[in-house]
């Protein structure tokens, strides 16, 4: 069984990830990935997004994640002193776990004020020796939010060069046409290559859609530091599948359809709500499910995502997915043929394996 991280680096030029997104949205590129068995002489088949209606079947179920991105990133003073916070995940009522800079200067019981909302405080609860920190707000639900709103920024990834911060652009292309549920760090990139027209065509052709919830947190930037990556272990993520979504899942798969995970958001709460008879149940809670090669699926037949940084958990998801083999060589295509990558980059497309 594949083990070291080494087995899931390649070499990727810089000039190939993306600093801007396609448009329109379904114009960026998709790279197909069949089986080797599968009835196409080449199991590698460079298609475009808006030729997804004609790649899936009526009576398939598409998952998509409706989380919204937040402005996640803050500055905070303490006395003279300014932190960087990235919130990262909420606990109880006000409760956030973050991420900071010069976080070595913060001690616990500690006040912080934030820049650009002086209504805003919070007290530091916890902290660890990694750089994280805990804090209790003095805001909450709709008043928290309008905070972020007012003082916050988008928590770009680091490989988006923006020497002087998110561009007015960037609130748009870094949410997701599904976004409804604000909680998010990170967007859930496979979905923002959707656009209207799309979705239309989808229904038209008897697709059905189901939309779950999980709030990337700031955890899917860190690397893996461990050689064996059976040691890493996942930030949990707060998630939601409603009864009412997991009967569409479940009624389409029951009727022959295919499920479709938009994606690893969607698929990795699809594997942790799913039932020893292969159903997929409701589920309200955190998860920090870790999926590598050797990892049996029990949910989806087809997954849509970006193309993801060597040595991530997101690129070994991929490889559990359709092959470490396969996606090996489906990588070295998408490089040789100039596809883009990482979150603004071109988009793929999945066939499980052993499906």
């Amino acid at each position: 069984m594949v083990r070291s991280l080494a087995d899931f680096d390649f070499d990727l030029p810089r000039e190939r990830i993306a600093q801007s997104p396609s448009r329109p949205r379904d114009a960026a590129r998709m790279l197909c990935v069949r089986p080797v068995r599968s009835s196409l002489s080449d199991p590698l088949d460079d298609r475009y997004v808006r030729d997804l209606p004609e790649l899936i079947r009526p009576g398939d179920v598409l998952v998509t994640n409706d989380t919204r991105v937040i402005p996640a990133r803050l500055t905070a003073r303490r006395g003279t002193a300014r932190v960087g916070i990235t919130l990262n995940q909420p606990h109880a009522v006000g409760i956030w776990s973050a991420l900071a800079r010069n976080a070595r200067c913060l001690r616990k019981g500690d006040s912080l004020e934030f820049d650009g909302a002086q209504d805003l405080t919070a007290s530091v609860i916890a902290t660890d020796q990694q750089g994280g920190v805990t804090l209790q707000f003095n805001q909450q639900d709709g008043a928290f939010v309008d905070a972020l709103h007012r003082a916050g920024a988008l928590a770009l990834p680091p490989y988006i060069h923006r020497p002087c911060g998110p561009e007015r652009a960037d609130a748009w292309d870094y949410q997701t046409i599904f976004a409804a549920h604000e909680g998010a760090v990170a967007a859930p990139t496979a979905g923002l290559h959707f656009t209207p027209d799309l979705l239309a065509a989808l229904e038209s052709r008897g697709v059905r859609q189901a939309s779950v919830t999980l709030h990337v947190g700031a955890g899917t930037f860190l690397p893996v530091r461990s050689d064996d990556v059976t040691q890493h272990h996942m930030h949990a993520e707060r998630g939601e599948i409603t009864a009412a979504a997991a009967l569409i899942i479940n009624s389409a798969r029951a009727a022959g359809g295919r499920i479709i995970a938009v994606g690893t958001t969607s698929l990795r709460l699809l594997e942790s709500a799913v039932t020893g008879s292969g159903a997929v149940s409701s589920f309200n809670g955190d998860t920090s499910l870790f999926i590598v090669p050797g990892y049996r699926f029990r949910t989806a037949d087809l997954l849509m995502t970006n193309f993801h940084l060597p040595r991530s958990t997101l690129f070994m998801l991929v490889c559990a997915f359709a092959g470490t083999e396969k996606m090996r060589a489906a990588y070295a295509h998408a490089i040789a043929s100039k596809y883009r990558f990482y979150s603004y980059g071109d988009a793929s497309l999945l066939w499980r394996h052993d499906s």
